[in-house]
């Protein structure tokens, strides 16, 4: 099921995030987005779709700039069970993060990161940009949208 979502609204927020500015790195917070982002992409990695299941919010959103928005998380869990295990993995480019603070709700991670296809293991893996959407819900940190910028 796909919700119509103005790219203006996405714009104004992305700018509200900038304006806030970063958490310092090495803060609590900071250390608990990298810490997530570590725990998420060990499991897609790995190909752990229940702890990857369990990381997304019930409400997510994955824009992604070659395959469009996303909203069923049972579709996403199932996409990348078909097309990234066992032949695509992650890694973070160090330093590249940055984690902005969003007061009541949680906190908003940019960065920088490489994918590998294991079936092209001597493709030139270029880093893309990332924006991954932190929601603090009773029930722990999620990861509620997704921002996959992979086009250059």
């Amino acid at each position: 099921m796909k919700r119509p979502r103005t790219n203006i609204s996405i714009l104004a927020f992305l700018i509200g995030v900038m304006a806030i500015g970063q958490v310092a790195k090495g803060s609590e917070l900071y250390n608990t987005i990298l810490e997530l982002d570590n725990i998420y992409f060990t499991a897609y990695n790995e190909c752990d779709m229940t702890t990857q299941s369990t990381m997304y919010s019930e409400d997510l959103e994955f824009y992604h700039d070659m395959g469009g928005l996303n909203t069923s998380k049972e579709d996403i869990i199932k996409s990348i069970e078909k097309n990234i295990c066992g032949k695509v993995t992650r890694e973070l480019v160090e330093d590249s993060v940055e984690v902005h603070e969003i007061p009541d709700f949680g906190a908003v991670e940019i960065g920088m990161h490489r994918f590998y296809n294991k079936q092209e293991p001597n493709a030139e893996s270029k880093p893309s940009r990332f924006i991954t959407i932190w929601k603090k819900e009773d029930s722990g940190w999620k990861i509620s949208r997704v921002i996959s910028l992979h086009k250059n």
